[in-house]
């Protein structure tokens, strides 16, 4: 009679799983709400709190917990369509969900114990973090007191923990372990330090910490979670097996593409209500040269989909076989990001020469769109001059002596 009911109970569970097509279809539903409270975003320089709670009501802030606390243990595929969708609407707010997301993979990696302190109370906890390390820490027993600031922490100011970098040192200074910290909401603070030209509604504060004490529990350690490593004892959860630096990486394409896709549509719709100044043409789609304009646009737009999907496509499937990919391909991966982000600014940079100088207007969402782009595109682990050097070094054979983060 137990096992009918263990039987019944699980099956439940997956018939509630939501699909991808569904799960991005929710975050569709969300972009007019979205969209009315962009110039509210930017002026407060943070996602509002409507956005956050509809957010949280479509469960698209569990989209890559464990389906062990009621999340949906989402792929890669799925976290980028999502936030691409979310893209369309509020860059700065796909951002937010993206970087929420990927932090709620990363405590995924952890241990059970610290795994059931983040998501067992609170299925909707949300994780902001940094991945650079602060040296001021020292070994007490049972843990590191952790010390620092944390500089551009999207999504800490709706956050109920935030996982850092922390590193550890020997009497003479040397780095003998570095980590990822998960410190609760009560241990830290946000200092307001996010005043940008772009992503301004993404809200990226500092956290500050002081003297915290963190549990060896609740340290990931960076060395092994590099090549896929993790503490976690759910080792046949295949969401948690895809590698860490790429699966970090890739997801900041993700609202980057909507952004792209906004700009191209947005230009579309408008054309034949738009004349060329100073020009024969009372429409634009009438004109060869705009016509190839919004093709060039187009086709950057689409191969930028087509290598972040490839790459995502690609981890998913290692991860659910659980193979580890060769250092060829994370290389290839690291210059995709950078490579997909190029596309997408250099398209929008076309299509607001197609579309005028009226793109520059504060009433126009064009001028938002290419600043939120050129923004997120110079996150450090997206710079493709980094990714190309990466993936030439690897293709020649030549020694990585740039980052360990491949």
């Amino acid at each position: 009679m137990n096992a009918d009911l263990n039987t019944v109970r699980a099956f439940t569970e997956f018939a509630a799983q939501p699909t991808l097509a569904e799960l991005v279809e929710r975050a569709r539903a969300l972009q007019p709400l979205l969209r009315k409270n962009t110039v509210e975003n930017e002026k407060n320089r943070r996602t509002c709190e409507e956005n956050i709670q509809a957010i949280q009501d479509a469960g698209l802030f569990r989209l890559m917990v464990p389906k062990r606390f009621g999340g949906h243990e989402g792929t890669l595929r799925a976290h980028m369509e999502v936030s691409a969708a979310l893209g369309e609407a509020c860059g700065g707010t796909a951002w937010v969900v993206a970087l929420t997301n990927v932090c709620a993979w990363f405590t995924g990696l952890f241990c059970e114990q610290a795994q059931n302190e983040v998501f067992g109370a609170n299925p909707d906890a949300r994780v902001a973090g940094v991945f650079n390390a602060s040296p001021n820490t020292r070994r007490v027993e049972g843990g590191l007191i952790v010390s620092g600031k944390w500089y551009s922490s999207s999504g800490s100011l709706h956050a109920d923990w935030a996982v850092v970098g922390a590193e550890e040192r020997d009497a003479n200074g040397a780095v003998i372990g570095q980590y990822l910290a998960l410190m609760p909401k009560a241990d830290y603070r946000i200092e307001d330090t996010w005043f940008t030209a772009g992503m301004r509604a993404s809200g990226s504060n500092c956290v500050v910490a002081e003297e915290v004490f963190v549990p060896n529990h609740r340290l990931l350690h960076m060395g092994g979670a590099i090549e896929g490593e993790y503490a976690t004892e759910f080792k046949d959860e295949a969401a948690y097996r895809g590698l860490f630096v790429p699966f970090a990486a890739l997801i900041l394409n993700g609202p980057q593409l909507g952004l792209g896709r906004a700009a191209l549509q947005y230009v579309i719709d408008n054309a034949p209500r738009r004349a060329i100044a100073y020009t024969s043409f009372e429409k634009q789609p009438d004109s060869v040269v705009f016509q190839v304009q919004v093709a060039e646009a187009a086709l950057k737009i689409d191969t930028a989909h087509l290598r972040a999907f490839r790459a995502a496509d690609e981890m998913d499937a290692a991860a659910r076989q659980g193979i580890k990919l060769d250092t060829l391909t994370r290389a290839r991966i690291r210059a995709d990001v950078g490579l997909v982000n190029t596309h997408i600014t250099e398209a929008i940079n076309i299509l607001l020469s197609a579309h005028g100088a009226g793109s520059f207007s504060e009433a126009s969402p064009m001028q938002r769109w290419w600043r939120d782009s050129n923004t997120a595109a110079r996150h450090a682990v997206a710079l493709p001059a980094v990714g190309f050097e990466l993936y030439g070094k690897a293709l020649l054979g030549v020694e990585n002596t740039v980052t360990p983060l491949v």
